[in-house]
């Protein structure tokens, strides 16, 4: 039997009975759908981490409080008190420091800031004046922060968009509005640009006011959150981050590096856990729909040894015709991988039309991975021959005798 005759004998056994043909192929499009929608929605979250990482600053290193090893137990980087305001203008001022471009020392706290009936829960961050370089940071309206309110403990501040919307209102203009924050009275002098975001990284939803104000006017405290410091260039990040690290060992009087009571962290490094974390999140949802695969290509499985049995005297009829089990098995096979990669395609189509809906929905760049979409389609075609081989062989090992005389 020709290929062609096989092809048109199959379809022509699928469409006599067309809601079992839909139901059957129903388990493999949400498999195939789900698959390829997830891992585009992990890509499209990892991408989106990973440019609100790359806006936060170039050529960034961050200096983190907080000892790697201490008395034998692994500390929380971050989680201690060790660097000051001065470690950060020592690094600025150093002659050994010769990499940087400039320094940024930096307290955050999160706290209720209000105006008038209007109150928002924000993240705080006390600043010098070289943070809008380090962190590529624009102003819509106003001024940022001076060096002479650093050094007057300036009552003043430069709030976000997304804080201009929580306290004024869209299209409000705040300048010289007072808000409060910790019951302190502060003026807002100006407007950063919009840099779009979400969650700890929203550079929008942000406060800043000068460093020693909220040092020693907010929150009581000597001490820094991190120090964020831009390289001259991506070329010497590296020794950048050697020369800072050996500048603060020395001022620390630590001499084992091992025994460092900071952490110095590069883009690469942050960028390299987030992708770590929103890969393993992707690969173990894309598994748990993968799951439905499996359950569509069983259910397909089932449909084919119904249809085998049903269509008993026809296969005894044509083996007693002289056909082969070889063409037997052929028929069969194909029907199931007719079932299945119809399943597959309409799946595609699913999932893109899923990712593209949910993208814009959290409002996440739109990536589709072709790779995904290859591999769903080859692995529908897959279970359509791994789960129609066993009725496609049940099919053939009819006795013709015995399936002429099957009721």
């Amino acid at each position: 039997m020709e290929f062609g005759e096989i092809l048109s004998e199959a379809l022509t056994a699928l469409t006599i009975n067309k809601m079992r043909t839909g139901l059957a192929t129903l388990g493999i499009i949400i498999g195939i759908g789900a698959v390829i929608a997830l891992i585009s929605l992990g890509q499209s979250g990892q991408k989106a981490v990973e440019s609100q990482i790359q806006s936060l600053g170039s050529n960034l290193l961050t200096v983190i409080p907080g000892s790697p090893n201490s008395g034998g137990i692994r500390q929380a980087a971050g989680g201690l008190t060790t660097l000051t305001y001065d470690d950060a203008k020592a690094i600025t001022t150093s002659a050994t420091v010769t990499d940087v471009a400039n320094v940024s020392a930096e307290l955050s706290r999160r706290a209720q800031v209000t105006s008038g009936k209007n109150n928002t829960n924000t993240q705080i961050i006390g600043v010098t004046p070289s943070y809008l370089t380090v962190h590529n940071l624009s102003m819509q309206s106003g001024s940022f922060i001076i060096q002479r309110d650093v050094d007057s403990l300036g009552k003043v501040v430069v709030i976000g968009p997304q804080v201009v919307s929580d306290l004024f209102g869209d299209g409000s203009n705040p300048i010289g509005q007072t808000i409060r924050v910790n019951k302190l009275a502060l003026k807002v002098i100006g407007v950063t640009a919009s840099k779009g975001g979400s969650g700890f990284m929203n550079q929008d939803d942000m406060v800043f006011v000068p460093l020693t104000t909220a040092q020693k006017q907010l929150f009581g405290v000597d001490y820094l959150s991190a120090i964020s410091i831009q390289a001259k260039s991506d070329k010497v990040m590296t020794d950048a981050q050697d020369q800072v690290g050996y500048l603060l060992l020395s001022r620390h009087k630590i001499g084992n590096p091992a025994q460092a009571d900071f952490s110095i962290l590069s883009q690469q490094d942050i960028m390299g856990a987030a992708s770590s974390i929103t890969g393993t999140f992707t690969a173990l949802l894309s598994g748990i729909a993968a799951i439905s695969l499996v359950v569509g290509g069983i259910g397909i499985m089932n449909i084919m040894l119904v249809t085998v049995v049903e269509r008993t005297r026809e296969i005894g009829l044509r083996k007693a015709l002289g056909a082969k089990k070889k063409s037997v098995i052929q028929q069969f096979l194909v029907e199931s991988i007719i079932l299945t990669m119809l399943g597959g395609v309409l799946g595609m189509v699913l999932g893109m039309v899923l990712s593209v809906a949910v993208s814009k929905i959290i409002n996440l760049p739109f990536v589709i991975s072709f790779q995904a979409i290859a591999l769903a389609i080859g692995v529908s075609g897959g279970i359509g021959i791994l789960f129609g081989w066993y009725p496609a062989r049940k099919a053939s090992n009819l006795s013709p005798i015995e399936a002429l005389r099957y009721e």
